[in-house]
Formats: structure tokens, C-alpha cells, sequence
């Protein structure tokens, strides 16, 4: 899965033998700093080679390092969040996206208040980390900071410097990239018929207001600030009362994305003309009253009013912004707002300062409609995208990659149909023909329209890959049309109806288990070896045998035919039945919740490793038929390890 990263796989091997990797060693000290206050401090020393990754990541990327504090007796409170050093931030080559990591040491400095008589605090850490060519499963370590009356004592001050250190540590590239999305939806959010027509109102109000040209343009400067500030208010608030942590967290979580869906789909139907979302009255009347004053004060109250009469179209740019700029933390939704509250004050300002320059501007009129409406089918097409990552995480299978493209090419498709002129909706004008505009725009739409269609047939799509689930994520190996086609699947045709708890493995009809007794006992039964597979949802190697090694007909024969194919997932994060809730036996105290857990300690415990994939041929008696082997990329090796592996099983 794209959506939820857990790990690459590459396994290591020395002196031809799996080991379990440990490339990060934890260790805990508290500093003091007043009679109640004190500093955890948790440092990482981190294996040559090996990345751990920032507490903030990217969505869809590595799981970021947390920290959970034990305070259940209420012994201790968390002030602020657990603040980090400044790390490197790179274009990941394996994950494709901007990362924050830590390389050899790693410090984490967390303040609490306690009370009396408490004298250790028990936390753990949940972390990844990754080398060039492999990652491992998802860690917890458990960590136990002593509180001793000797700690060493440290100013409040000096830790506020580090507290400040570690927020402006952000990548200046990441927010570079915030800065230039929220410009963008800004400037976009200009020509929607809230804000458009707004600027001929504003420039007659400065007009009245300034008897020289000098007061025009100083009172049109002071305007352009208000907005910033109003809207760089609203990013800061959003992070004060939420931390910038915590909408890290919600935006990866299954209600954040089913509660951000449903509010995506409210502002997408408001833009096609269903209803008008709006502020209460009330507040505009306030605010406009406040606007007469004149003056500087009546000017900031002018720029109030338009944050708040403009809300209905600029809402959901507002949002998306904080949303997607949640993911890199720190100042990201602050600057997010800066660039999107820029580009729509500079204009203002400018034609404020300068009114002659308004005559330059089209005149208000159905085009602006037309914005609005386009507007909302891309919000109802982005709407799905929040639906399709809550389905992923809970492996739902309610939105598959067929719907999900089905439902992109209603949108997109209807949005062509309308673009031509063939649908009206309730306040367009009358069309009495098309724009040369309106016409290549709609042909656009309807080029990415058709091209999409073949994804229902299983093609790549690679121009949106990142928005459909993934291929394998499907209702069938060759999208729709297949079980009504009846087209040939040899695995079909060899087992008949499929045993209970197989499916077919896409897109190779691979016939496949994820239970590792089931898949044991259907081995027995047809007299073959069995073959596990240790992978995992967002396993990037994995995916590379699954594509580019598996394929070949050598190696696809063998898998159909000649084994048993079990494939554990190491991070599937569905939580286990009732019943088969058991005591870690690698962490003694904790329970097994997932199903990943349970498959990543068969492998940790049995087979001595813990990087996927990792494939294991055995026989009935559950012993190694040869030493399991790793990531193997070259087809000739792979298909030698399995002939070996079944002619000793056949002996």
C-alpha cells in the first residue's frame, strides 16, 4: 500500500546465515530543571549506514518515530511536544519523497511536570529505520527514564533555545514547497466569484478613503498586511491548539480521513451551485460596522470582512492547505497560509494603490461560474482520495482501484459534458456558445477522461498513480469484465474453486494464502512444498519480485504448480480476533493486537530475521528444505533456489 508506508525489504546475510538486525541502541538521562520540571532526554545512537526517521513524515511515507509516555497513575504532565534535533533532510530515492532523518546519533528531549514521590517514568518508543536498499518492520523499545533529585539541573531558558532550535529546523525545501502549493491555491482562489468580484468594492473604498496618492498606497499596504495577518492567524491557531504533531497523526488516521471526505464532499456540492456556504450574517454586519471607522483600524476590519464574505469559496483552499502541509509539521501550516493569504493580498493591494490599473481586469460575469464549478468536480474527485487512504488503512476493500477509477471517470466525464455545454447547472448562464478557452479545456478533461478507462482493464495509469489504490487492490487480476469474460486463470482451472481462506494472488492468478496454518494444512492436502512469503503492503522490493522476478514463465510455473505460496504480512495493521490475542514472546508484558505483529514474530523468532521479503521453502514437518533467501532479483538464481528446493522435498 501507498498510503500507509511501513518498510522497504532487502534481508542481510553474514557467513550465509539470516541475522536479526538491531542497528539502533536507545539509551535514557534526565536533566533538572526546576523542583517539579524536567527534561527527558532519549538518545538514538544509530548503526553506519542506517537512517531513523523524524517524529513528522510525509503521508504515504516511513512510520516516523513516537513516543508514548506512560502517565496513567497521573503522576507526571507532558508540557508541549517531544522536540528533536535538526537531522538531514533529502529527496529519498526509494521512497520519492522529501524525509527528515537522523544518522548516527539521534536526541529526543521531552519536558514533564511531576509530583512528589514519583521516581521513574516508563515510556516506549515506536520507530523505522532504513539503509539504502532496505528498511526494517515497525520497533518499540521500551524506555525508562530515572527522576533523581542529582539530575543535572539545566535553565528553563536554555531549553526553550533548544525548543526554538528544533522548531526552525523544519526543511527549508519542504517549506519552500508548502509556501508555493498555498500560493498557488491562492491565486486560484482569486478567480472564484467570492473574491473576484471584491476588487472593483475594494478599490472604491480606498479611492474615498485616500486623498493622496502616497495615503492610497500606504492605506493599500496596510490592507495587503491585514489579510496575511488574518490568514497566518488562522495557520498558527490551527497549530497552537492542535500541535503540529498531533495533525500529523490525524491526517494518517481512518476518522481524520472519513471526517475530512465528508467535509471535501459539503464544499464540492456548495460549488456546484447546490446551497451557499457562508459565515453567520451576524459577523459580517459586525465587522462591516467596524470597516466605517476609517483609518487604519477600519482598514484591518475591511480586510476581516473579505476573509469572512469570501469563506464559502475559500474554505476549502484553506483546508486543504493545513491538511497537506500537517504532514511535514513545524511552521508548514503557517507558511502554507503565508503563500495562499500572499497571493491574494498582493492583488488587492496593488489595484488599491493603483485603481487605474482595474480597467486591465475582465469584467465579472459567468466565467466566473464556470471557475467555481470546475472547481468543484476536482474537490468531489479529491474528496475520494481521503476515502480510498481510510479504506487502505482498515483494508476495507469498500473502494477498490475499479471503483475508485470508475467513480474519476463519472466525475471527470461529466465535468467534460458540462465544459461543452451539454449539462447546465443552477446559476450558469446562458451559453450561446463555447470559448476557444472553455472548448480546449474541456478537451483536456476529456482526453484524461478516456485515458483512464483502460485502468478498469488493469493498465498502469502511471500519470495518477499516487491517487488510485494500488493494482493489486482490485476486485480482479484484470479489472472488470474478468470473472463475466471468463478469460483463461490456469490456477482457476488446476484447484477448481478456490480452498477456503485462498485468493488469487494479482496480477499473476498466483493461488495464495495469508494464514500460515491454513496455507500449511492445504499443503498437506495436495502433497506439495509450501513457500512463505514474508512481505508487506508498501514492501518496495517486494512488489519488485512480485513484478519483475515472479513473472517469468520458469518462475510462474513453479508458483502455480509446483508449491504452496503462504504470504504473511508483516504490517498489516487489521487487529486480531479476540481469541488470538497472545502475550509478545519478544517483548514479555505486551499483547500481539495485529495480525502484522504475529507474522513479523513467527519470522523474528523462527527464522532469526526481520527485513522482508524473505521467502522460506519448507515441508510438512515445518523444516527448511534450504536456507531461505532474500531479495533476489536475478530470475536465474531464484528459479535454481526453487528447483533445489522441490527436488529435495520430492526425494
Amino acid at each position: 500500500m501507498k498510503n500507509v508506508i511501513l518498510f522497504l525489504a532487502l534481508i542481510s546475510f553474514l557467513f550465509g546465515q539470516a541475522q536479526v538486525l538491531e542497528p539502533v541502541k536507545w539509551e535514557t538521562s534526565v536533566e533538572k530543571l526546576s523542583d517539579t520540571e524536567y527534561q527527558l532526554i532519549s538518545k538514538a545512537t544509530i548503526d553506519g549506514g542506517w537512517h531513523l526517521y523524524s517524529q513528522t513524515v510525509p503521508q504515504d511515507g516511513p512510520i516516523p518515530t513516537t513516543f508514548t509516555y506512560d502517565d496513567s497513575e497521573g503522576q507526571f504532565k507532558i508540557i508541549g511536544n517531544t522536540f528533536e534535533e535538526e537531522g538531514h533532510t533529502i529527496d529519498d530515492p526509494v521512497f520519492q519523497m522529501e524525509i527528515k532523518f537522523f544518522e548516527k546519533t539521534a536526541k529526543f528531549k521531552q519536558k514533564v511536570k511531576v509530583t512528589e514521590g514519583i521516581s521513574t517514568i516508563n515510556a516506549f518508543v515506536e520507530f523505522m529505520v532504513c539503509d539504502d536498499s532496505r528498511c526494517l518492520p515497525p520497533t518499540e523499545v521500551d524506555l525508562n527514564f530515572i527522576i533523581s533529585e542529582n539530575a543535572a539541573a539545566k535553565t528553563a531558558e536554555s531549553v526553550q533555545d533548544n525548543a526554538i532550535k528544533s522548531t526552525e529546523s523544519s526543511s527549508k525545501q519542504g517549506l519552500w514547497t508548502i509556501f508555493i502549493l498555498g500560493f498557488g491555491a491562492g491565486f486560484i482562489a482569486l478567480f472564484t466569484p467570492c473574491v473576484f468580484p471584491l476588487i472593483p468594492m475594494t478599490v472604491s473604498f480606498f479611492t474615498k478613503q485616500s486623498k493622496t496618492k502616497s495615503a492610497g498606497i500606504k492605506n493599500a499596504l496596510f490592507y495587503g498586511i491585514s489579510i496575511i495577518v488574518i490568514y497566518v492567524l488562522l495557520g498558527t491557531a490551527v497549530v497552537g491548539v492542535f500541535g503540529a504533531s498531533a495533525i500529523n497523526e490525524f491526517s494518517t488516521g481512518v476518522a481524520f480521513n472519513l471526517i475530512f471526505f465528508v467535509i471535501i464532499i459539503i464544499f464540492a456540492v456548495s460549488f456546484l451551485g447546490a446551497f451557499e456556504i457562508m459565515l453567520p450574517n451576524s459577523w459580517a454586519n459586525k465587522v462591516d460596522s467596524q470597516a466605517d471607522r476609517g483609518g487604519f483600524i477600519g482598514i484591518f476590519f475591511m480586510a476581516l470582512a473579505l476573509a469572512i464574505v469570501s469563506f464559502s469559496c475559500t474554505g476549502p483552499f484553506v483546508g486543504n492547505i493545513i491538511v497537506l502541509s500537517a504532514s511535514k509539521g513545524g511552521l508548514a501550516p503557517v507558511i502554507g497560509m503565508f503563500g495562499f493569504s500572499l497571493a491574494i493580498a498582493l492583488p488587492f493591494a496593488l489595484f488599491a494603490a493603483f485603481p487605474g490599473w482595474l480597467n486591465s481586469l475582465p469584467k465579472s460575469g459567468g466565467w466566473l461560474n464556470t471557475v467555481k464549478v470546475v472547481l468543484g468536480f476536482l474537490e468531489l474527485a479529491l474528496a475520494f482520495k481521503f476515502l480510498s487512504q481510510a479504506d487502505l488503512v482498515m483494508q476495507g476493500h469498500l473502494l477498490e482501484r475499479e471503483v475508485f477509477i470508475a467513480i474519476w471517470i463519472a466525475i471527470f466525464g461529466t465535468l467534460a459534458l458540462y465544459l461543452f455545454g451539454k449539462i447546465q447547472l443552477p446559476h450558469d448562464s446562458p451559453l450561446p456558445h463555447i470559448s476557444v478557452g472553455r472548448l480546449s479545456l474541456g478537451l483536456v478533461v476529456l482526453t484524461f477522461t478516456i485515458y483512464m478507462i483502460p485502468g478498469l482493464w488493469g493498465a498502469p495509469l502511471n500519470l495518477i498513480s499516487a491517487f488510485p489504490p494500488p493494482q493489486d487492490y482490485s476486485e480482479s487480476p484484470y479489472g472488470v469484465g474478468y470473472t463475466r469474460l471468463g478469460t483463461g486463470s490456469s490456477a482457476l482451472n488446476d484447484h477448481g474453486d478456490l480452498p477456503e481462506g485462498a485468493h488469487l494472488l494479482a496480477p499473476h492468478d498466483i493461488l495464495a494464502f495469508n494464514d500460515y496454518d491454513t496455507g500449511l494444512a492445504y499443503a498437506k492436502k495436495v502433497g506439495k512444498p509450501v513457500m512463505i512469503d514474508f512481505t508487506g503492503w508498501a514492501c518496495v522490493n517486494c512488489r519488485k519480485m512480485e513484478q519483475n522476478v515472479w513473472p517469468k514463465p520458469e518462475i510462474l510455473n513453479i508458483l502455480k504448480n509446483d508449491v504452496v505460496l503462504i504470504s504473511l504480512y508483516v504490517d498489516d495493521k487489521r487487529p486480531l480476533e479476540a481469541g488470538d490475542v497472545v502475550d509478545s514472546k519478544l517483548k514479555p508484558g505486551k499483547k500481539l493486537k495485529y495480525i502484522g505483529q504475529k507474522w513479523s514474530e513467527l519470522q523474528t523468532i523462527k527464522y532469526k530475521a526481520n527485513t522482508q521479503p524473505f521467502y522460506v521453502l519448507m515441508d510438512h514437518n515445518e523444516d527448511n528444505l534450504l536456507d531461505p533467501v532474500s531479495y533476489t532479483p536475478n530470475v536465474e538464481d531464484y528459479h535454481n533456489w526453487l528447483k533445489t528446493g522441490i527436488s529435495k522435498f520430492k526425494k
